[in-house]
């Protein structure tokens, strides 16, 4: 179930044919979902609700660099590897997300990978970009129970077409605005007059106070309080607010960007954040990363070199990036003419929370611990009611 299904359009703009991050070309996207045991915490045994998400930008990524920039709303959380992607304005690596504490062996086991990927003995860097947001209401998170081989499950699962949302990969365990959240996504295209290009969002939702919940400029969150909808409580966490998390976006266009311009647009997802309700609370980490495909396209990448005539960049003349042609040549989408692209990351960002939200089905983690889902009947009664539905 999603957004749509219920009537519900999120600003003007028109979605791609799966609206989803994957709408552009050549971009997809893999879960590992890990959910077992029942009641009581157990560190290191359970309940274990958590898991893996993975964006692969395009095949090659660790040797076809595409350009992105990054964005900080708020800094109480982690997705690594943003110091090079702010120094080079180039992107390395898949975009993998997960729980807090898994950081660490993603980030390995993405590592890994690429080391598999290379010929043997064959000497690199790598520095991947892995996000968190924190799942320790339902899930045992001192546990560390993702392992790297959850990390190449997701990778090996990773495809076009439609994206599972909701309670699934690194959104397993997550809540927002006290309603069980989780994985969503959604796109836009951009009017032919301004260029065509697609604009892909995925979230990993797990922020915002009940009260603040906003659907399509309806106060959903006032409407459905939580002594109708009970918020999930945390007595071992007694200092843990109400809404205290965080929330991942990665945002994803064909659009020829340079750096400054990705950084640009992923700075519009807390616009679009802002919309639905969010707003960077003291205890939430709220990091945005985007990425355009526009200059490297994924049939180039495989090859190193560009196609006849497109203006894509050419990286000619070695196995690697580095090296080989002294120059490049990238194409640029005028400055001036970005606004409707703002357009599309806002309106999408606030359509994945959305999405996120109604795609969620009511889950009971350690301690019996339960984060209700969004009632999709509540939520459209409320949308009629505020002439949004």
């Amino acid at each position: 179930m999603r957004a749509r299904d219920l009537g519900i359009a999120i600003g003007s703009g028109t979605p791609g044919p799966f609206n989803a991050i994957t709408d552009v070309a050549g971009v997809r996207v893999g879960h590992t979902t890990l959910i077992s045991g029942d009641g009581p915490l157990q560190v290191g045994q359970g309940p274990v609700r958590t898991g893996v998400t993975v964006i692969v930008p395009c095949e090659d990524v660790g040797r076809v660099p595409l350009f992105a920039g990054c964005h900080r709303l708020n800094g109480n959380g982690e997705l690594t590897g943003l110091e090079w992607v702010r120094e080079s304005g180039y992107l390395t690596s898949p975009v993998a997300i997960t729980n807090t504490h898994s950081v660490g062996v993603v980030r390995d086991a993405l590592v890994a990978d690429e080391i598999r990927a290379r010929p043997a003995g064959e000497v690199f860097w790598s520095l991947p970009v892995v996000g968190e947001t924190w799942d320790g209401a339902l899930n045992d998170i001192n546990g560390m129970h993702v392992s790297a081989q959850h990390c190449q499950k997701a990778l090996a699962a990773a495809s076009t077409g439609p994206v599972a949302e909701g309670n699934v990969g690194g959104g397993t365990g997550m809540i927002c605005h006290e309603f069980k959240g989780g994985i969503g996504t959604s796109s836009r295209v951009v009017d032919a007059a301004h260029g065509g290009y697609t604009v892909g969002i995925l979230v990993q939702a797990n922020y915002g106070r009940r009260e603040r919940l906003t659907v399509a400029g309806a106060p959903v969150g006032i409407e459905i309080p939580v002594t109708e909808v009970p918020s999930p409580s945390v007595p071992s966490l007694p200092a843990n607010p109400p809404g205290a998390g965080s929330i991942i976006v990665v945002v994803a266009t064909d659009a020829p960007l340079l750096p400054h311009q990705c950084t640009r647009l992923a700075q519009r997802a807390g616009l679009g954040i802002a919309r639905a309700g969010g707003v960077g609370d003291h205890s939430s980490g709220d990091l945005f990363i985007a990425f355009a495909t526009g200059n490297v396209t994924p049939a180039d990448a495989s090859s190193g070199s560009a196609s006849p005539g497109t203006g894509e960049r050419d990286w000619a003349g070695g196995p690697d990036w580095i090296g080989g042609s002294i120059t490049s040549t990238v194409r640029m989408l005028a400055d001036e003419k970005m606004t409707p692209l703002y357009d599309a990351v806002v309106d999408a960002t606030e359509e994945s929370i959305v999405n996120a939200l109604v795609a969620a089905t009511t889950m009971t983690g350690r301690d019996g611990i339960t984060a209700y889902s969004l009632p999709h009947d509540r939520l459209a009664e409320v949308l009629k009611k505020f002439g949004r539905g």
